[in-house]
């Protein structure tokens, strides 16, 4: 259970800024003794992983505590909250992310030396035109650390979006993800509170509101893969009577069972908006915090893919079971595409076949290539 809203600002973030502040103090230090450990063979994992660990969590925690201040010193602009919701606060806490999220992804390049490279086809000068006029609703696999993050900084840094996201609420114990969540009209999903009518009804909500530079992001997996997970997902649809589901799902083992219910009410809810689909690999072998250290890639692409499908290509009016194979379709597409792009895959097409009905392919044109 993620305590009280006054219990996380008043304890739980200056005890994070405590120790962030004590890291970062000592981070000579641990500097030393990183480097020492790695002189003497006692990183097992090789390539200065402590190093390059400390290095980066150094960047983080920095980033971290200066974006607080800053946000502390905007809720005093802001008359202590009360004007918070007008549009030039929002505006500023939009800049606030996203010159976080550009700290961060500098520092992933200098400290483990990754590339973000995001793969869509052309589009003309009149096309990006008419697309940028409208909203869109983000579907994207959840896979490994940072996924959301850079998806969120691609959003926000190269296609100028306003992304609004359905997050976790344990991801509140993070005091900057606390207040700037909070702060703008994102959702935290804790099931157990409400139900799914609730998180329903919160998703409709976002997806009303979203404007021209809105952008809905959804994870409709429900959290990132493991192997349990997947195979929960499969015995949740046999259990539901889905068997022809279940066994499609057993054929994509990069990707869990989506769940329709948020993608099916945002689309209902914002008739106007396109669909855009992410697939993204390179960060899929981290499942655990061990993992973040001994297997978190070094020199290495990102790749990422956009697939756009027009707002009168998407099934909005058909009924629940249709839209549902729809989704799963595109959730077997992007499973295709993961398999022949995986870091270490054989020499395989970068796209393959497109589902029934084919999306136009994402917001910008060609393939354009970001520091991670």
């Amino acid at each position: 259970m993620v305590p009280p809203r006054l219990v996380r600002r008043l304890v739980l973030a200056p005890i994070v800024v405590v120790v962030a502040l004590g890291v970062v103090v000592l981070s000579p230090l641990l500097f030393v003794l990183a480097l020492l450990f790695g002189l003497a063979g006692l990183a097992r994992a090789g390539r200065m992983r402590n190093l390059r660990l400390v290095s980066f969590a150094v960047v983080w925690l920095t980033a971290e505590i200066i974006t607080l201040f800053v946000l502390l010193g905007l809720w005093v602009i802001s008359g202590f909250g009360g004007r918070m919701h007008a549009e030039q606060h929002q505006s500023r806490h939009y800049a606030v992310v996203r010159g976080f999220l550009d700290r961060l992804c500098r520092g992933a390049e200098r400290t483990y030396g990754l590339r973000l490279e995001v793969e869509e086809p052309g589009l003309s000068g009149e096309e990006r035109v008419a697309r940028a006029a409208r909203p869109v609703i983000v579907l994207c696999r959840h896979s490994g650390p940072g996924d959301s993050l850079l998806l969120v900084h691609q959003l926000l840094s190269v296609y100028r979006r306003r992304p609004r996201v359905v997050m976790k609420a344990a991801l509140q114990f993070d005091p900057l993800v606390d207040v700037m969540g909070n702060r703008l009209p994102n959702v935290f999903i804790q099931h157990r509170n409400g139900g799914e009518g609730m998180l329903i009804e919160q998703i409709e909500r976002l997806a009303r509101g979203l404007d021209r530079s809105g952008a809905l992001v959804i994870f409709p997996e429900g959290g990132h893969w493991t192997p349990g997970r997947w195979r929960r997902g499969i015995r949740r649809l046999e259990a539901a009577g889905r068997k022809d589901l279940a066994d499609r799902a057993r054929a994509m083992p990069h990707l869990l069972p989506p769940r329709p219910g948020g993608t099916v009410a945002a689309i209902r809810a914002c008739p106007d908006a396109d669909v855009v689909f992410v697939a993204h690999t390179g960060l899929d072998t981290i499942l655990s915090i061990g993992d973040v250290w001994r297997r978190f890639p070094i020199d290495q692409v990102i790749r990422a893919r956009w697939w756009r499908v027009r707002f009168d290509e998407v099934p909005r009016d058909a009924g629940h079971e249709v839209q549902e194979e729809w989704l799963f379709g595109w959730w077997e597409h992007l499973d295709r595409w993961i398999s022949e792009n995986r870091p270490g895959a054989a020499a395989a097409p970068a796209v393959s076949a497109a589902p029934a009905a084919p999306a136009a392919p994402a917001v910008e044109s060609g393939v354009h290539s970001d520091r991670a």
